[in-house]
């Protein structure tokens, strides 16, 4: 028995144990970088649908404690810098669907829509 114990103890480190990896760290909260958020985008405001939207966002009406200011475009094409978005009336032809909150504590970011198409600026946390 002991020697049984003697040849287990010397043959217990080669054996082949399963190392567990450690979960990859993300930069920010939600691991997606919202200030590549640009062109066609589709401001969903159904629940049923939340869970299909890239970002829960919540429209702030003050500039100063906005995430992004954006800008509406009136031409997708135009809609080519981050802050600048096209908001189209159809999902399909939307490249992000965001979903807007009315609670700021649950959104993943907040927006200010603009009039000045030079204003148009991403705040990273």
């Amino acid at each position: 028995m002991q020697i049984l114990f003697i040849l287990w103890m010397t043959l217990l480190p080669f054996l082949d144990t399963p190392t567990i990896a450690a979960a990859p760290t993300s930069v920010s909260s939600t691991g997606k970088n919202f200030c590549q958020i640009y062109g066609a985008v589709y401001l969903e405001r159904d629940p049923l649908y939340k869970n299909t939207a890239s970002y829960l966002v919540f429209l702030d009406e003050e500039e100063a404690f906005a995430d992004m200011v954006v800008y509406r475009e009136n031409n997708k094409l135009f809609a080519d810098k981050e802050g600048i978005w096209y908001i189209t009336p159809n999902r399909a032809f939307a490249d992000h669907i965001l979903y807007v909150t009315d609670k700021r504590n649950l959104a993943d970011i907040t927006v200010h829509f603009t009039d000045v198409r030079s204003s148009a600026t991403c705040r990273e946390q």
